[in-house]
């Protein structure tokens, strides 16, 4: 029976679970949930939230999702200003989050945890407070103050190119960055996430420190007594796999560390399009975790009874379905492979089906040894690869948004793949994922 978002979010805070992840494709609702979530925790009054009910919501729950990322963007203003700069787009949530960065001096973690998940030389240096003159609306010269902490300019060595792996001189080139050798520059797309992301994980890992002292006087700060929840949507865009392991294994234990018992303490949800980090993380939240005690006795700190794991589905009703899959992590392919066979059930099929009856072909055919993933499929008369091949490649999509694209196929298009899918489950024996996860 399909649920509401609402439902979800109701069912999700009713689990009172310590960590519960979540795999869904994108376009599933993910982010729509996040919000669902927080309003559920936090809700408006009358439909409108002031200043001061943002503050209750942020003590209540933190989230990261692609709404925190929007917060930053580029000054590229280069003939006002020669160094490029990523900006903090100032609101309440900002705001806070620069004081409190500030009062605990955080931004030498946000700089390690920065190139911990992108291998960058760029040193990303905050601003200090600072006066500048800008146009006012008489056209007239204003003086304004720009507060800390509200830019930040990533600094390479000027011996150094722009993007390199580390190098083993490090110090050095910091020393050379400190005396002012450097260049400013602009990174990539895929590092500003990962800079953002550093910046909430930094914070994170604040939180998770500060909240382990069980004497709410002792703490370093009490901007976080009242935190109940970390909804955490999606943050590995542009990692490659290495750091996306590194950055799951990071965040498991973090959360595994966190203070959590009989049922009272910090709870995260993480919600996730990426296989690998979910299977990760599913792999991590099934290990156990011990704290070893100053005199030399033990406790448990997490156990895996503390953890639920789902994937989410949009129905065709338009609805939601939100299934348990704690036994093992999934295998992709498998998942793929069942999403195929209820598109052509419900005769449902849609442009971006065939991304997924390629993605199946490519690593079948990998695990198999087979050098090309046309030679899976039927062999014409002449015994070689079926010529629809041609037409999965052109209907197939590698682009960020497949899972998302909507688009008319031909009724021909839509057997064939039907007929495919039906033929790959038979010759190549695929057991039903639909079926473990029941």
């Amino acid at each position: 029976m399909s649920k509401t978002l609402e439902d979800i979010a109701k069912q999700l805070n009713d689990a009172n679970k310590k960590v519960q992840l979540i795999y869904a494709f994108n376009g599933s609702g993910k982010t729509r949930l996040s919000r669902a979530f927080k309003e559920f925790i936090a809700p408006k009054n009358n439909g409108e939230r002031n200043d001061d009910e943002a503050g209750l919501s942020r003590n209540k729950i933190l989230y990261y999702s692609a709404f925190t990322e929007d917060l930053f963007y580029w000054d590229n203003d280069l003939e006002a200003d020669s160094e490029p700069k990523l900006k903090i787009q100032p609101n309440t949530f900002t705001d806070w989050l620069i004081t409190l960065l500030k009062e605990l001096g955080e931004d030498g973690n946000i700089v390690a945890n920065f190139r911990r998940y992108t291998g960058s030389n760029a040193n990303p240096v905050f601003n200090e407070e600072y006066k500048k003159k800008v146009k006012g609306f008489n056209g007239k010269d204003v003086e304004i103050t720009i507060p800390a902490f509200l830019e930040v300019v990533f600094q390479v060595a000027a011996n150094l190119p722009e993007r390199s792996t580390p190098t083993a001189d490090s110090e050095n080139d910091e020393r050379l960055v400190a005396q002012g050798q450097y260049k400013a520059i602009k990174i990539s797309k895929g590092e500003e996430s990962n800079f953002i992301w550093s910046v909430f994980f930094t914070l994170l890992q604040q939180v998770v420190s500060t909240l382990d002292e069980p004497n709410a006087g002792d703490r370093v700060t009490e901007k976080f007594n009242s935190l109940e929840y970390v909804f955490i949507d999606d943050p590995v865009s542009s990692l490659d796999d290495s750091h996306l392991i590194a950055l799951a294994v990071d965040l498991a234990g973090l959360i595994k560390r966190s203070s959590f018992t009989n049922g009272t303490g910090l709870k995260f949800i993480v919600t996730t399009h990426s296989p690998l980090f979910y299977n990760v993380l599913h792999n991590e939240l099934g290990n156990d975790l011990k704290r070893v005690n100053q005199d030399g006795t033990s406790s448990w700190i997490y156990k895996r009874g503390q953890s639920e794991k789902y994937l989410l589905k949009k129905k065709a009703d338009g609805g939601f379905e939100l299934s348990t899959s704690n036994d093992h992590p999934f295998s992709y392919h498998l998942f793929l492979l069942a999403e195929l066979r209820s598109a052509v059930r419900d005769g449902q099929i849609k442009k971006y089906h065939f991304n997924f009856l390629r993605n199946i072909l490519e690593k079948t055919a990998t695990f198999l040894g087979y050098l090309r993933w046309e030679d899976l499929l039927e062999k014409t008369a002449d015994g070689v690869p079926d010529p629809f091949a041609n037409r999965i490649l052109n209907l197939s999509s590698h682009s960020a948004h497949a899972g998302e694209e909507v688009a008319e196929i031909e009724d021909s298009d839509k057997e064939r793949l039907a007929q495919l899918v039906s033929f790959l489950s038979d010759t190549y024996r695929f057991k039903n994922q639909g079926a473990e996860n029941d």
